[in-house]
């Protein structure tokens, strides 16, 4: 068989792997997104400020640790900074942008971060055994 083709089996595994984190992370953002009002990328913002900056990071910073680009995530914060959950100021040292999580904003994660890990049981970890745990854990550090 030729390494740059997929036989049927392959194809239907690789499909089925996509389509069933699609689902799980589709009905764990729904569900954040029903009771909060965040949306993913909302979360995602918010989230990455209090664990990878205590609070604040540089945007460029913020962009990558998303896998964003400049002008997504700029439009994004806009919209954040208008409903009050962000807001950017210049650094002094620098030309670049400092983003900084709001008592607004924290409070929206705080109130988010227990509905996650709800809908993130719900929908996968208390679908898993031991055994899948297991092996899910070796894939993950096998392909890092």
């Amino acid at each position: 068989m030729d390494m740059n083709e997929l036989n049927e089996v392959e194809m239907r595994l690789w499909n089925m792997w996509k389509g069933s984190f699609k689902r799980i992370f589709g009905r764990v953002v729904k569900e954040m997104s029903e009771f909060t009002g965040l949306s993913e990328g909302d979360f995602g913002v918010l989230d990455r400020l209090v664990q990878f900056g205590n609070g604040k990071l540089r945007q460029q910073e913020l962009a990558e640790s998303m896998d964003w680009d400049k002008s997504r995530l700029s439009h994004h914060l806009t919209r954040m900074e208008k409903r009050g959950l962000v807001l950017r100021k210049p650094l002094d040292t620098d030309r670049g942008v400092q983003v900084i999580i709001t008592s607004a904003g924290k409070s929206a994660l705080d109130e988010a971060l227990p509905i996650v890990a709800k809908a993130i049981r719900k929908h996968f970890l208390d679908q898993l055994t031991d055994q899948d745990i297991e092996s899910i854990t070796k894939l993950a550090e096998r392909t890092k």
